[in-house]
């Protein structure tokens, strides 16, 4: 990215999946050199922080084949909820705030570079849906400027990370990066 470049990813997190690829994402995006890379929780992203941002990466969990609502929201803290239950709500979940379908609805256009993100179970998209190319419409709807194509990364049935996703999102990010860079010019 050219310097002064600001990237900020945005992300929707129930267990911490989509949290930890957000991490991954910023971390490639830094690595190509972006001047600033912030990670926010969609709770906290409000107009004026994406209005500053060159690039904007979002990405959230796929829930009943595209983004959550707050019927999903509140299934995911029931299930982690249960007696015995494995898992565990990400402290950045936004369990009564907005999600990412909440937040876009609202969202100010900024002309900014766009990409996006989801997490879904590891199975053929047609059984699981993909929230990522809902997210990126909405966002090219609102003005913003898609730069790649939106990209899955996949969780296992026992809700977590499939390996290598990680290195894969930090690989995602840096190519984002790349394409945003060759935009700009």
């Amino acid at each position: 990215m050219e310097v002064g470049m600001k990237a900020i990813v945005v992300f929707e997190s129930m267990y911490g999946n989509t949290h930890a690829i957000a991490e991954a994402v910023a971390k490639g995006i830094e690595t190509a050199g972006a001047a600033e890379v912030t990670v926010v929780p969609v709770s906290q992203a409000d107009d004026e922080t994406i209005g500053q941002a060159d690039l904007v990466v979002v990405g959230g969990p796929t829930h009943a084949h595209g983004m959550s609502h707050a019927a999903t929201r509140r299934a995911a803290r029931e299930a982690a909820g249960k007696p015995n239950s494995t898992l565990r709500m990400d402290p950045a979940a936004s369990l009564d705030g907005p999600g990412i379908r909440e937040w876009l609805a609202h969202l100010g256009s900024t002309g900014a570079l766009v990409a996006t993100f989801d997490t879904r179970l590891d199975a053929p998209p047609i059984f699981t849906g993909r929230a990522a190319p809902k997210i990126a419409r909405q966002l090219q709807r609102r003005g913003f400027a898609p730069v790649a194509d939106p990209e899955s990364f996949l969780v296992t049935k026992e809700t977590e990370l499939c390996p290598g996703e990680t290195a894969r999102a930090q690989d995602w990010g840096s190519r984002v990066s790349a394409l945003a860079k060759r935009s700009r010019s």
